[in-house]
């Protein structure tokens, strides 16, 4: 309320701009009164622009005067998105209508681009919310949230003055033309194209023709993206407005290329990648939920650091559930519900493991290693580390919090875990394979604050094998990061009740 207070001041000092606004709230007792624009009222609290700026002003303390004054017999939240126009409008129309159906709530659809959805009291015929999605470039749409004139923003990267939720994910994809003779591309030929410093198919193993770089607009999330991967900007010759007509230009060029997400490929071919050792890398489910695919792309809903309305958070709290998952899958997207593929589906993983060791690594370490991965199944689940640092990233961290929820509710019963610790293979192999223990028993430690109520024996056991299974190649920092990680591994275990 303290912004309330210094608010009023200003109110009473400046009673002609106040006079111009929609709403004024005015304390119980009468001394005191702000004017401003209404933004929203969830049922518990009032947002509104104000000289000072965006307020939240908890609704018990003042009372509403003015034409915008919301009915508080049945509050209408206003819910607004702004961002990334692919993803928004993939995602969104799905996961609202899942949402409204979980409450029991009626879903209109918005009958126009500009016009939002409509939940309803089936019962009364009341609106409970209005929920609204514009596309916008970055900048534009971090302005909307800060101005309170927006309240969510889906972006593919991360803000450091937003909260982040981690809504679904996508896998980037070279595409060509159905007649370019192209068999694949090298992640290593492929940032090359990208930034300009190859101009000719026969540069990379194609004909002796020019290429052409498709793209979208530089301050696109996909464009950001890239650069963020290449370490420099991506150079488009020919700029597009969405993905979808990207693809369909890139379907028509014969000479053209270009990077799309797995949900938008259209009539194009996808041209399989490896890395610059020649290992491939595969845009599966399970690879892109475990980050082993290096061009995964997240999407997140990036939130404000002040108090969303009250169905805005309960929007949030439903995003992890079943309902919301399978609404993200049936988009083309990625979800996020944790998968389980046998050890041995993988044989590429185990070729990886022998072409890739060193000199350090012996016929004893790899027989240890397929030994503990004979019957054994990989839990998508998968623990990476910041830059330079034993810190989880961002979305490991998710993770961690993910399995402390599925610990806790017993999923694991008669499954024995393993954290199995790996690096990446700078430095000697012993100090390598201590640095893998260490972090695998740094994500157990981590786990226990998370799940307190888990049996010790319920918990994963550590294993480290240091450089012993490389993911990628060792030659490149993105491959080096790739390959320190920690796996979560599933074993059957029917261990015997201890009588009391």
């Amino acid at each position: 309320m303290v912004g309330f207070w210094r608010a009023a001041v200003f109110s009473a000092l400046f009673p002609c701009l106040a006079a111009a606004q929609d709403v004024t709230l005015t304390s119980r007792d009468g001394a005191l009164a702000i004017a401003g624009t209404l933004q929203g009222y969830d049922g518990e609290f009032y947002r509104i622009v104000s000289a000072y700026g965006p307020l939240t002003i908890d609704a018990q303390g003042v009372i509403c005067d003015g034409p915008a004054c919301p009915d508080l017999m049945a509050p209408k939240a206003m819910i607004r998105f702004v961002g990334e126009s692919d993803a928004g409008n993939a995602l969104l129309p799905g996961l609202i209508a899942a949402f409204a159906k979980t409450r029991g709530l009626a879903y209109t659809p918005p009958d126009s681009a500009d016009a939002a959805a409509v939940l309803t009291d089936p019962a009364t015929d009341k609106i409970l919310a209005e929920i609204s999605f514009r596309s916008m470039p970055r900048e534009a749409a971090r302005e909307e949230i800060k101005a309170g004139r927006a309240d969510l923003l889906i972006a593919s990267t991360t803000e450091p003055d937003f909260g982040t939720r981690t809504v679904a994910a996508d896998v980037l994809l070279p595409i060509v033309s159905p007649d370019n003779p192209l068999p694949g591309i090298s992640t290593i030929d492929l940032a090359k194209v990208l930034s300009g410093d190859v101009k000719n198919w026969k540069d990379i193993g194609g004909p002796d023709v020019p290429l052409v770089v498709h793209g979208l607009e530089p301050d696109s999330d996909l464009q950001r993206a890239l650069a963020d991967r290449l370490g420099r900007d991506s150079v488009a010759e020919v700029t597009h407005p969405d993905l979808a007509s990207l693809a369909d230009a890139v379907a028509k060029d014969p000479w053209g290329i270009a990077m799309t997400g797995r949900a938008v490929i259209g009539a194009a071919k996808a041209l399989p990648l490896s890395d610059s050792c020649g290992f491939p890398l595969l845009p599966t489910d399970v690879s892109a939920k475990a980050g082993d695919y290096p061009l995964t792309l997240p999407i997140y809903l990036l939130t404000p650091r002040r108090r969303l309305p009250l169905m805005a958070r309960e929007f949030l709290d439903f995003l992890p559930l079943p309902a919301a998952q399978k609404s993200i899958g049936q988009s083309g997207y990625i979800d996020r519900i944790p998968e389980r593929q046998p050890m041995t589906a993988d044989g590429l993983r185990l070729i990886n493991a022998i072409q890739g060791a060193g000199e350090e690594t012996t016929l004893a370490d790899l027989k240890r290693l397929v030994d503990l991965m004979d019957g054994a199944d990989r839990f998508s689940l998968t623990f990476r580390f910041q830059d330079g640092a034993s810190l989880l990233d961002p979305a490991s961290q998710e993770s961690l919090r993910d399995l402390a929820l599925l610990l806790e509710a017993g999923v694991f019963r008669n499954q024995e875990l393993i954290l199995a610790g790996f690096s990446d293979g700078s430095g000697a192999a012993k100090a390598n394979l201590e640095l893998s223990r260490s972090r695998a028993e740094g994500v157990l430690g981590a786990l226990k604050l998370l799940a307190p109520s888990v049996a010790e024996a319920d918990l994963p056991r550590v294993e480290a094998f240091g450089e012993a299974l490389p993911m990628a190649c060792d030659e490149t920092a993105a491959g080096r990061r790739l390959n320190r990680r920690v796996e979560l591994w599933l074993r059957p275990s029917f261990k015997q009740k201890q009588e009391p």
